[in-house]
C-alpha cells in the first residue's frame, strides 16, 4: 500500500515510524516531514520514507502529490489541514484519507462549537460562556472572581489558553485576545470557562462514525517550566498509562463522556472518523471535559505509538470502513516522552544549532527519538523549530521508563536546549505514597 502522512512534527514522525512497521506498507511519503522522518525505512522492503517539501496547509499541492503518486491512503497529523477541509477535498476527488471532515473537525477548530455541543448533549464540562466583546467578557469573568480559563475559539498551536487566578489576570487575558488580537482571527471570539480543580489527563479514542475504541490514559505537561510553571506550550512531555483511573473508573468516564458524544453526533448527523482527544479534569464532582481535539495529541502520540502492538494501518482503515468493533488496540509496557526544545520556546526561537549525540542516544535499549523541529545540513542534524525532539522510552514500570528517557536526554546536546526534568512526577509521587 502507498501511504502519505501529512505533517512535520514529533506526532507525524511517530505515525510514520509506526506505519513503516506494517508489512502492508510498501511506499511511504510524508509532507513536509523532517530530518528524522527522512531517515526511516519500511519493514516490508527497506525502502526509505520520501519527504515532499509541501506545507501541511497547502491543500491543493498535497492533493496533487497524492494524485500524481497514486496514494492509497493519506493520514492527517495536524489540526490545521483538518480545519481547512483537507478530508472533504480529498474525498471529493475520490481519494481515501484518514481524519475527521471539516464539520467533524469543529470539535477542535471551534471551542465555542464544542462547548455548545457538550452543554446540549449532557457531556460534563465546566461552566462557560462565549464572547466577542471585552466588556461582557469581563463581567462574566468577575462572576467567576477572575478564576477562569480564557480560550481563543480557534486554533492557536496549543497555546491559545490563558489560565487566570485573579480579576486583573482575567482582564489582561481578555484584552490580549479581543483587543490586542494576540492570536489573530483565532482569538476574535473567546470562551471563558470556570477554572476546574483536579488532576488533568488526556483521553484518546479511535472513532469509525459509530464505534469508539478507547486508548489508555495519558498525561501531557503543557507548561514550559518545572512544577507546571510558565507559559503554555504545545507540550513538553507525556507518559502513558497514568495511575489516576482504575479500569472500572475508565469505563465510567467513557460512559459519561464518549457515550453521549457518540449519541450527539448521531443526532446532529456528524460523521466523525479519526481520533477524538478530550482533555479531561478529574474533579471532586467527577470527570469534566476541558476541551476536545480532533487528532492525536503531541506528544501523546509518541507514547501511544511507542507502546502500540497492533498494526496501526489496520486500525486506521477500520476507522474508515466502520470496522472498529472487530479491532481492539493492544499496548505493552509504560512509555514516557521528554521533549527537548530550543532556547526561547514557546516564544521566538533561533534555528540552525547542531544537534550532537543522537546516534549514541538511539543505541540505548527501548529508546526512540522522534524528531519535530529538525532539518539536515550536510552531515549534521540541526534545530529548525521550537520543539526539537521527543525522546521516548519504554519500561516495565513508569520509573524505569523515566530513567531510560532521561538517560537518553543526557546524551543529546545542542546550544540552548531546554527540557523539563519532572515528566511523570505526579504519577511517581503518587506511587511513592
Amino acid at each position: 500500500m502507498n501511504v502519505l502522512v501529512i505533517g512535520s512534527g514529533g506526532r507525524e514522525h511517530a505515525l510514520v515510524w509506526k506505519l513503516a512497521q506494517s508489512p502492508r506498507v510498501t511506499r511511504l511519503w510524508c509532507a513536509p516531514g523532517n530530518a528524522g522522518i527522512a531517515a526511516e525505512q519500511l519493514a516490508a522492503n527497506q525502502s526509505p520514507v520520501r519527504c515532499a517539501a509541501i506545507p501541511a496547509d497547502n491543500l491543493h499541492a498535497l492533493l496533487a502529490l497524492a494524485e500524481d503518486n497514486q496514494i492509497d491512503l493519506t493520514v492527517v497529523g495536524p489540526d490545521n489541514p483538518l480545519a481547512l477541509g483537507i478530508v472533504d477535498l480529498f474525498q471529493e476527488h475520490g481519494l481515501r484519507i484518514w481524519g475527521p471532515n471539516r464539520r467533524a473537525a469543529q470539535f477542535e477548530s471551534s471551542k465555542a462549537f464544542s462547548q455548545h455541543f457538550m452543554e446540549k448533549h449532557g457531556i460534563p464540562t465546566a461552566r462557560s460562556k462565549v464572547f466577542s466583546d471585552a466588556g461582557p467578557a469581563k463581567k462574566f469573568a468577575a462572576e467567576l472572581c477572575g478564576i477562569c480559563a480564557v480560550k481563543a475559539d480557534g486554533l492557536a498551536l496549543g497555546k491559545g489558553v490563558l489560565l487566570c487566578h485573579s480579576l486583573e489576570e482575567a482582564g489582561l487575558a481578555i484584552d490580549e485576545m479581543l483587543v490586542g488580537q494576540k492570536f489573530g482571527v483565532a482569538g476574535s471570539r473567546i470562551v471563558i470557562q470556570e477554572l476546574l480543580e483536579g488532576m488533568e489527563i488526556s483521553l484518546h479514542a479511535l472513532c469509525d462514525g459509530r464505534t469508539t475504541r478507547l486508548f489508555p490514559t495519558a498525561q501531557d505537561h503543557k507548561r514550559i517550566g518545572e512544577h507546571d510553571t510558565g507559559p503554555n506550550t504545545g507540550g513538553m512531555g507525556a507518559y502513558s498509562p497514568t495511575p489516576f483511573l482504575s479500569p472500572r473508573e475508565l469505563g465510567q468516564v467513557s460512559t459519561a463522556i464518549l457515550d453521549p458524544w457518540c449519541e450527539g453526533c448521531r443526532e446532529e448527523g456528524i460523521d466523525f472518523r479519526g481520533v477524538l482527544y478530550p482533555g479531561v479534569m478529574l474533579t471532586r464532582d467527577g470527570p469534566k471535559v476541558l476541551e476536545f481535539n480532533a487528532r492525536f495529541g503531541d506528544p501523546e502520540a509518541q507514547v501511544y505509538l511507542m507502546g502500540l502492538e497492533t498494526d496501526l494501518l489496520d486500525l486506521l482503515e477500520a476507522c474508515l470502513d466502520g470496522g472498529l468493533r472487530k479491532r481492539e488496540p493492544r499496548f505493552r509496557d509504560v512509555a514516557v516522552c521528554v521533549v527537548m526544545a530550543s532556547a526561547g520556546y514557546p516564544g521566538h526561537v533561533g534555528k540552525g544549532q547542531i544537534i550532537h549525540g543522537l546516534e549514541e542516544a538511539a543505541r540505548l535499549p527501548d529508546i526512540k527519538i522522534f524528531h519535530a523541529g529538525t532539518a539536515r545540513d550536510g552531515n549534521n542534524i540541526i534545530t529548525a523549530g521550537g520543539r526539537v525532539l521527543g525522546v521516548t522510552a519504554l519500561g516495565g514500570t513508569l520509573a524505569e521508563a523515566c530513567d531510560r528517557a532521561y538517560l537518553a536526554v543526557s546524551k543529546i546536546q545542542f546550544d540552548g536546549a531546554q527540557f523539563r526534568s519532572d515528566i511523570a512526577a505526579k504519577a511517581l509521587g503518587r506511587a511513592e505514597e
